[in-house]
């Protein structure tokens, strides 16, 4: 488990995001004046669990910490969950929201609909938030908001950079990554890929490539997420990707965790 705390004050103006996944937690509370981290906690889970055990985990982790039994002036959930699916929202219909879930993952009778708007990529991104975690949130701060960890990826990105040439994101996360291209300021792919060994990522990477007619040759790849350059994954892409790359500190706002490694930790940062 990773933690860090600064001198904490009054709690009232500060904010809190949360990031939530099968395999893991992470807490960030910040000071929107001046974007200062003042507690930061990530705990990983050597397990894939369910979201009732998450729950628990949750509580756990607030029962230890009484920062996070503050009142906070916004509240911020983030589902980092491979169940989702992005829509044009021309074709967007929420009546149907289950349709665009159910022939790519597991979705059960009572599972509940949830979806976040892109307006500048007009694209929707459907998925299934955990609700009894969304009822702790409700129950325990009051009103709140909730993304999927895409929505955050794809609207900071695109807030960043302008694309002419196409460019990949990969986003690292354990045992997982998600694989993002933009061009001409549009988004040519997102999907997330589970992984066990770092041949099996980087066949999906330069599968990829291939779909999409792009050379690992020349196509800038930035990293982001758990990766380093002692990592096997970095090493196995260094093999094969010539023009490979850390996500630039610009896109962590003035939030900096570690500043040896700002490409950690991005959704938690951007949280929406």
């Amino acid at each position: 488990m990773q933690q860090k705390t600064t001198k904490i004050q009054n709690t009232i103006n500060n904010r809190l995001s949360v990031q939530v996944s099968l395999n893991g937690l992470s807490f960030l509370v910040t000071n929107p004046e001046n974007e200062e981290a003042i507690f930061f906690l990530e705990k990983k889970l050597d397990y894939s669990t369910t979201p009732e055990e998450l729950l628990m985990e949750i509580e756990s982790i607030m029962f230890t910490n009484n920062i996070l039994n503050s009142t906070f002036s916004e509240v911020s959930l983030v589902y980092s969950t491979p169940v989702y699916s992005l829509v044009p929202a021309t074709l967007f219909d929420e009546t149907k929201a289950s349709e665009y879930l159910k022939f790519n993952s597991r979705i059960l009778a009572n599972d509940y609909m949830a979806h976040d708007i892109l307006e500048n990529l007009e694209i929707v991104v459907v998925y299934v938030p955990f609700m009894n975690i969304n009822n702790f949130f409700f129950e325990k701060y009051g009103s709140f908001s909730y993304y999927h960890s895409v929505t955050v990826m794809l609207k900071t990105i695109l807030e960043k950079e302008k694309y002419s040439l196409p460019k990949m994101y990969l986003h690292f996360q354990k045992n997982s990554f998600d694989c993002i291209v933009f061009k001409n300021s549009g988004l040519q792919l997102c999907n997330s890929y589970t992984y066990k060994t770092p041949e099996d990522f980087i066949y999906y990477t330069l599968f990829c490539m291939e779909q999409l007619s792009l050379s690992p040759e020349n196509l800038p790849v930035v990293l982001l997420g758990e990766i380093e350059k002692e990592d096997e994954n970095f090493k196995i892409a260094y093999s094969y990707i010539r023009n490979l790359e850390f996500l630039d500190s610009d896109f962590s706002n003035k939030i900096n965790l570690n500043p040896a490694k700002s490409h950690q930790h991005f959704i938690l940062k951007n949280v929406l």
